[in-house]
C-alpha cells in the first residue's frame, strides 16, 4: 500500500479515488489470476461505492450482526468487485487474498462462496438465483419483524440489496422470483439491475429485447432508471433513498452502465466481459483514469472511507446490541424465543408434542406423518415457517395453527404468518428458501412432488454447496403415487440427488421414521431432503423391530435374523421396508436366516464408524438384495459384487399403485423368489433381473393378474 496521493482533496475527488479504487483492485486481481471477469466491476464501481459507503449498514468486524443489511452479488462472475469491498471495509479479507484471486487456498474464488470468505452473504454464480435469494431474505426480515419487533423495539428494519445483470433477469429463476417478491410487497428489497447491454457473445440485443422496466412494473415493482450510473454519484443516491422510502414495493433501480468503464479500448464491449484487460491495455486504462502504474494501490485517503463506513456499522450494532438486551427485560419470552432462533437452538421440550406411533394405528402415508409432526412442532418452534408450491392439500405442510405469510390486505393473513403460499415456482421456492436459511433466525421449508425436485435442482444444488439449514419436503415419492403416470411418478430422482454432496436424503419407511428424520433435519447444518409417501403405510411395531431412532444413523438392522448369523440381509428404503419385512418373515419360514436394513438416509450412514457399518452390513454376509421404488445404479456399493438390486431402471406407468408394484416384482412372493435364486447363483440372479428391466424399458410385462387402487389423486 503506498500514500502517494495528495492530503486534500475536494469531495468530488475523493468521490473519484474511492471509485477507481474499486475499479483497479478488481482490474489487477483479474489480470494476476490471468481468469476472471473485470469489465463488470469496472462498471458498477460507482453503484458500489456510493451504496457501501453512504447507506449499506454493516459491521466488518461481525459479519454476523444480526440487523446488518444484506449485500448480495448476483452476478457472480464480477467477484472481484466483492472481494475489494470487503477487504477496503475492514473484513477479515487482507489484500494478500485479492493477489490470491481464483488460487489454490484462497478465500477470493471465481464466484462468491458462503462459508468461505467473510461477508459472503450467499453463494452466487448460476445466475438469477442470488437474486431469488433476496427474496427470501425480504420474507425473514419481513417475518421476523412482524414477529418479534415491538412499540420502540425495531429489532429487524433491515434491506437487501442486490446487484443483478442481464443473465440474471435472463434465467426464468428471476421471473418467479420478481413475481413472488412483487406479490408479497417485500419493499425491504432494492435490487440495481447492471444494465450495460454487453454478453458473452455480443451486445445483448441479439437475444435480449424485452422492456425489464415494464416487466418489473407488471409484477408490482417500483422502478427507477439512473442514466449514468458508471458516473453519476447523487443520482445513484437519490434512486437509492427513494427507493427506501417505498415499504410496500420491493425496488428496481435500473443502473445504465459502461462494462470495462475507462478500457479505451474495451470498455463497452464483450472484450470487457470475461478476460482480462491485458498488460497493455490496463496500462492505458490507468492512464486514461489518472492512476498510478503500480498494481494493487490503495491510496490511504480512499481506505479512510471506506474503513469509516465499517466503523460506523460497528457503532450501529453497539446501539442495536443494547436495544436488544432491553427487549429481553422488557419481553422476556420473547427474548428468549428470538435469542434461540438467531443461535438456532430448538428450546428445552421442543419435541414433546411430536406424535408417536403404535401397531394398532391404521396405515398413513408419510406426508401425513411429516405434515402433523410439522404442526406439533410449530408451538415449540416459533419461527419454523413454509409452505408448498401450490400443493398444500397433497403435501400436508401448511401450519394449520397460524396465519398466512402475506400483506395484510389478504384475508387471514400477515407478515406474523407461517405458512408461505410458494405458488407454481418450484425454482424460486427452493432459492427464496435458501436466502431465508442464510439469513438466520429461520427454520424455512419448501413442499412439492418429487418428480418436480427437477425444476428445483440448481437450488439445492447451491443449498449443499453452502451447507445451509434448507428443508425441501418432497411428497409422491415414486410410481406408487399410481394413476398419474410417468411424467409425475420419480424413478431417477432419489439416487441422482444422493450424488449430491452435503445433501442429507432421508426416505423413512413408516410414521415413525418420518417423526425422527423431522427431528434430524431441526438439527441440521446443511440442507435435508424429505421423501415422502403418497400411499399409505403400515405402522412398523417398534416392540417387534428395532426402534426408529435408528434413522439418525442413516441405516439401521431393523429386524434380526433369526437362529444366529444371517445368510441374507434385506436393504430396503421407504415404502418398500415393510416389503421387505413380510419377505423375511416368508423366507424364515423357509429356512434362511434374514436380517432386514432400514437404509433411510446413505449420507447418515456414510458418516458413522467402520465397525458401526460393519455391524449393520458385514463383509462376510456376502448376499445382499436392495430393494427401492427406482433406479438401480448406485446401489452396488452396498450389496456388492455377490448382491442384487431389485428396482426400477425404467419410467413408469399410468395405473392404480398395486398393479404397478405386482408388474415390477415388488411383492412378497417376488422378493423371495429373486432372494431364494440369489443365495443359488448371484450372477444369473442379476442376469434375470437386467433382463427384466429390459422388458419394461421395452414395454413388455411379466404379469397381468388385475390390483385396483383405493384412493384418489390428490
Amino acid at each position: 500500500m503506498t500514500t502517494a496521493t495528495p492530503s486534500k482533496l475536494t469531495s468530488d475527488q475523493l468521490d473519484q479515488l474511492c471509485i477507481n479504487t474499486i475499479r483497479f483492485l478488481s482490474v489487477d486481481g483479474v489480470q494476476k489470476a490471468n481468469s476472471g471477469h473485470p469489465g463488470a466491476p469496472m462498471g458498477m464501481a460507482t453503484m458500489a461505492y456510493t451504496l457501501w459507503t453512504k447507506h449499506l449498514r454493516f459491521n466488518p468486524k461481525n459479519p454476523n450482526w444480526a440487523n446488518r443489511d444484506r449485500f448480495i452479488l448476483s452476478n457472480g462472475h464480477a467477484s472481484m468487485l466483492i472481494y475489494s469491498l470487503l477487504y477496503l471495509t475492514g473484513y477479515d479479507v487482507p489484500l494478500d487474498q485479492l493477489k490470491q484471486f481464483r488460487q489454490w487456498g484462497s478465500i477470493t474464488p471465481g464466484h462468491p462462496e458462503r462459508g468461505l470468505t467473510p461477508g459472503v452473504e450467499v453463494t452466487t454464480g448460476p445466475l438469477g438465483q442470488g437474486f431469488a435469494n433476496s427474496i427470501g431474505e425480504g420474507i425473514a426480515e419481513a417475518f421476523l419483524s412482524a414477529t418479534f419487533n415491538k412499540p420502540n423495539y425495531d429489532l429487524f428494519d433491515h434491506y437487501t440489496y442486490v446487484f443483478m445483470g442481464d443473465g440474471c433477469m435472463e434465467e426464468a429463476v428471476s421471473h418467479e422470483a420478481a413475481s413472488l417478491g412483487g406479490h408479497l410487497q417485500l419493499g425491504k428489497i432494492i435490487a440495481f439491475y447492471d444494465d450495460n447491454g454487453i454478453s458473452i457473445d455480443g451486445n445483448t440485443d441479439i437475444t435480449f429485447t424485452e422492456n425489464v422496466n415494464k416487466r418489473f412494473e407488471a409484477y408490482g415493482w417500483h422502478v427507477q432508471d439512473v442514466p449514468d450510473a458508471s458516473t453519476d454519484i447523487e443520482a445513484i443516491d437519490k434512486a437509492i433513498r427513494e427507493a427506501q422510502s417505498v415499504l410496500d414495493q420491493p425496488s428496481l433501480i435500473v443502473c445504465h452502465t459502461h462494462i470495462g468503464y475507462g478500457s479505451p479500448n474495451r470498455q463497452d464491449t464483450a472484450k470487457a466481459h470475461g478476460n482480462p484487460l491485458g498488460k497493455d491495455e490496463i496500462v492505458l486504462t490507468k492512464q486514461a483514469l489518472g492512476w498510478p502504474q503500480e498494481e494493487f494501490y490503495v491510496p490511504e485517503e480512499a481506505l479512510e472511507v471506506f474503513r469509516a463506513a465499517g466503523e460506523r456499522g460497528a457503532a450501529l450494532e453497539a446501539e442495536w446490541n443494547k436495544l436488544f438486551e432491553a427487549y429481553k427485560q422488557a419481553e422476556p419470552d420473547l427474548g428468549v424465543k428470538l435469542q434461540n432462533a438467531l443461535d438456532r437452538k430448538l428450546a428445552d421440550g421442543w419435541d414433546a408434542k411430536l406424535p408417536v406411533y403404535g401397531p394398532k394405528d391404521p396405515p398413513i402415508a408419510t406426508r401425513n406423518v411429516l405434515g402433523k409432526a410439522l404442526n406439533a412442532v410449530a408451538e415449540f418452534v416459533p419461527t419454523l415457517i413454509g409452505g408448498s408450491a401450490d400443493l398444500n392439500e397433497s403435501t400436508f405442510t401448511k401450519l394449520d395453527a397460524y396465519p398466512e405469510f402475506n400483506p395484510n390486505k389478504y384475508h387471514d393473513s400477515s407478515y406474523a404468518g407461517r405458512t408461505i403460499n410458494w405458488g407454481v415456482r418450484e425454482f424460486g421456492m427452493g432459492a427464496a428458501v435458501n436466502g431465508m436459511a442464510a439469513h438466520g433466525g429461520v427454520w424455512p421449508y419448501g413442499a412439492t412432488f418429487f418428480t418436480f425436485s427437477d425444476y428445483m435442482r440448481p437450488a439445492v444444488r447451491l443449498a449443499a454447496l453452502s451447507e445451509l439449514p434448507s428443508m425441501f419436503v418432497w411428497t409422491h415419492d415414486s410410481v406408487g403415487l399410481g394413476e398419474d403416470g410417468p411424467t409425475h411418478q420419480p424413478v431417477e430422482h432419489l439416487m441422482s440427488l444422493r450424488l449430491m454432496p452435503n445433501l442429507n436424503m432421508i426416505r423413512p419407511a413408516d410414521a415413525n421414521e418420518t417423526v425422527e428424520a423431522l427431528k434430524v433435519a431441526l438439527q441440521a447444518h446443511g440442507p435435508v431432503g424429505f421423501v415422502l409417501s403418497r400411499q399409505k403405510l403400515p405402522v412398523l411395531d417398534q416392540e417387534k423391530y428395532a426402534k426408529a431412532s435408528g434413522l439418525a444413523k442413516g441405516a439401521y438392522v431393523i429386524s434380526e435374523a433369526q437362529g444366529g448369523k444371517p445368510q441374507l440381509i434385506l436393504i430396503a428404503t421407504g415404502s418398500e421396508v415393510s416389503l421387505a419385512l413380510d419377505a423375511q418373515a416368508k423366507l424364515q419360514e423357509a429356512g434362511v436366516a434374514t436380517r432386514v436394513v432400514s437404509m433411510p438416509s446413505w449420507k447418515l450412514f456414510e458418516e458413522q464408524s467402520d465397525e458401526y457399518q460393519q455391524e449393520v452390513l458385514p463383509d462376510d454376509v456376502a448376499a445382499r438384495l436392495s430393494i427401492e421404488l427406482g433406479v438401480t445404479t448406485g446401489w452396488e456399493r452396498y450389496v456388492g459384487p455377490k448382491g442384487a438390486s431389485l428396482g426400477i431402471d425404467h419410467f413408469g406407468a399410468s395405473s392404480p399403485y398395486e398393479r404397478i408394484l405386482k408388474e415390477y416384482g415388488f411383492t412378497v412372493e417376488n422378493v423371495v423368489a429373486v432372494a431364494q435364486e440369489l443365495l443359488k447363483d448371484p450372477k444369473a440372479t442379476q442376469r434375470k433381473l437386467r433382463e427384466n428391466q429390459r422388458k419394461f424399458a421395452a414395454g413388455g410385462h411379466i404379469s397381468t393378474a388385475p390390483a385396483r387402487g383405493d384412493e384418489g389423486h390428490s
